[in-house]
C-alpha cells in the first residue's frame, strides 16, 4: 500500500506503507541508534512521536516478548529507508510486520530518511501526519499544522501506571502487561525498598534497581509525597517520560517535599523535574537527543560516558543555583546539562539513560550509586 508524510511546513515525502493501514499523528523526532527498534517503539517515552530511525534496515531481527519496554509500543507512527518483511534471529516470534499491525502503528519506508533527517536537524521537530488512506498532501498538511504541539503538554499522567504495583526480576506480569509480584516474596529477596514514581517507565529500569538488590514498588504519576513516603521508601526513583516537564506541577510538588526526607534519583523526565523542584527552568531542544551515541563527561572523574538519549527539553544550567547544586555531567555534543546533585541533600539525577535499553553500558554505576546513597541513609 502506498502512504504519505506531511510535515507542518509543507514537506511531504511518500513511499510504502507496512504495519497497520490507516492514519496517525504527533511530533515528528530522528533517532540514530543502530539497533533496539523494537525498545524505541515501546518507551513510552516517545508518546505523541512519529519516530524517524536513521539506520536504513529496520525489521530484520523481528521481534519479541523479551525485547519489550512495556507492554504495548508508545509511538504513534514509524519511518524507515528499507522494511523487512522476513526477520532472521533465532529470538524471534513475530515479523517486524505484523508486530506494527497487531499494536496499529503505521509505518512508512522506502523514503529517503537522510534528506528527512536532514530537514529535521535543520529546520527542527515539527509535527506530521501519516496516511494510507488520503492522498492530498494539502490536506495532510493543514490537518499537521492543526495538531497540538508538546510544548505545554503533560503525557506523563496519560502513560503512567494507573494502579500502584510491585515489581520483582522474575518479571511476573498479569494479563495488562504490568509487571506483579505479591509483596511477600519480594520482601524475601531484597533488603533495600525502592518506590519508582511510573512518568514513563521502562522494564529495563525496574530489572536494573532489582539486581541492585531492590525490591520496587512503582507508584503513579500524580502519587502525593505523603502517599509514596508512607511506604516507608528507601529511596524513590523518578522515571523516564513523555512530553513537557513544566505543565507535570503536581510531581514538581511531591519532589520538593521528599527532598532530604527520602535519597531521590532522577533520569530522563525525572532529571528534569528535579531541576525545576530545585528552582530551575527548563526549555526545549531544537531537535532533541535521541540515540544509543551521545558522549556525555562526567565533570568529577574527568571520564566520558557514552550514553543513551530519548528527550526533547533540558534543564538550563544558568537557572540552577551553584551554591546548592553541583552541574555533574555535561553533553559534549551541544553541552547540554546531563546531570545534577544537591550538595547537602541525597538527590541527584541524570537526563540520559543510565539503564540503556538500547544502548552502551557505561552508565550503569549509576544505580550503584543510589544503593549506597540509600545504605548511607539508611545507616
Amino acid at each position: 500500500m502506498q502512504a504519505i508524510l506531511a510535515l507542518e511546513d509543507g514537506r511531504t515525502f511518500r513511499g510504502q506503507g507496512y504495519g497497520a493501514p490507516g492514519d496517525c499523528q504527533g511530533e515528528v523526532v530522528f533517532n540514530t541508534s543502530l539497533t533496539g527498534y523494537q525498545e524505541i517503539a515501546t518507551d513510552p517515552s516517545y508518546a505523541g512521536q512519529i519516530v524517524v530511525l536513521t539506520n536504513p534496515q529496520i525489521g530484520n531481527y523481528g521481534t519479541n516478548q523479551a525485547d519489550n519496554e512495556s507492554a504495548r509500543p508508545f509511538i504513534e507512527g514509524l519511518v524507515v529507508r528499507e522494511f523487512s518483511a522476513i526477520s532472521s534471529n533465532w529470538r524471534s516470534e513475530q515479523v517486524t510486520d505484523e508486530y506494527m499491525e497487531r499494536y496499529e502503528v503505521p509505518v512508512l519506508a522506502e523514503i529517503d530518511t537522510r534528506a528527512l533527517v536532514r530537514h529535521l536537524r535543520d529546520r527542527g521537530v515539527m509535527r506530521g501526519v501519516i496516511s494510507t488512506k488520503v492522498d492530498n498532501a494539502d490536506a495532510l498538511v493543514e490537518r499537521a499544522r492543526s495538531i497540538r504541539k508538546m510544548d505545554g503538554t503533560d503525557l506523563a499522567r496519560v502513560v503512567s501506571t494507573k494502579s500502584v504495583y510491585h515489581f520483582d526480576s522474575d518479571d511476573s506480569r498479569n494479563q495488562s502487561g504490568d509487571p506483579l509480584l505479591p509483596v511477600q516474596k519480594l520482601e524475601t529477596r531484597a533488603r533495600l525498598h525502592v518506590v519508582a514514581y511510573d512518568f514513563g517507565i521502562k522494564h529495563n529500569i525496574l530489572r536494573m534497581l532489582t539486581r541492585d538488590g531492590c525490591r520496587v514498588t512503582v507508584v503513579p504519576a500524580e502519587t502525593s509525597a505523603e502517599d509514596a513516603l508512607a511506604l516507608k521508601p528507601d529511596g524513590v526513583f523518578l522515571s523516564n517520560g513523555p512530553g513537557d516537564p513544566e505543565p507535570v506541577d503536581y510531581a514538581v510538588e511531591a519532589i520538593r517535599k521528599m527532598m532530604g526526607r527520602a535519597p531521590v534519583f532522577g533520569i530522563c523526565l525525572g532529571h528534569q523535574l528535579c531541576g525545576l523542584a530545585l528552582g530551575g527552568r527548563t526549555y526545549k531542544l531544537k531537535f532533541g537527543h535521541h540515540g544509543g551515541n551521545h558522549p556525555v563527561r562526567n565533570n568529577a572523574t574527568g571520564k566520558v560516558e557514552i550514553t543513551a538519549h530519548n528527550h526533547n527539553f533540558a534543564v538550563d544550567p544558568d537557572s540552577i543555583n551553584a551554591n546548592e547544586v553541583e552541574l555533574t555531567h555535561v553533553d559534549l555534543n551541544d553541552q547540554t546539562l546531563e546531570g545534577l546533585r544537591h550538595k547537602t541533600l541525597p538527590l541527584f539525577s541524570v537526563q540520559y539513560h543510565p539503564e540503556a535499553a538500547p544502548g552502551p553500558h557505561d552508565s550503569h554505576y549509576l544505580f550503584r550509586d543510589f544503593r549506597r546513597m540509600m545504605e548511607e541513609w539508611k545507616g
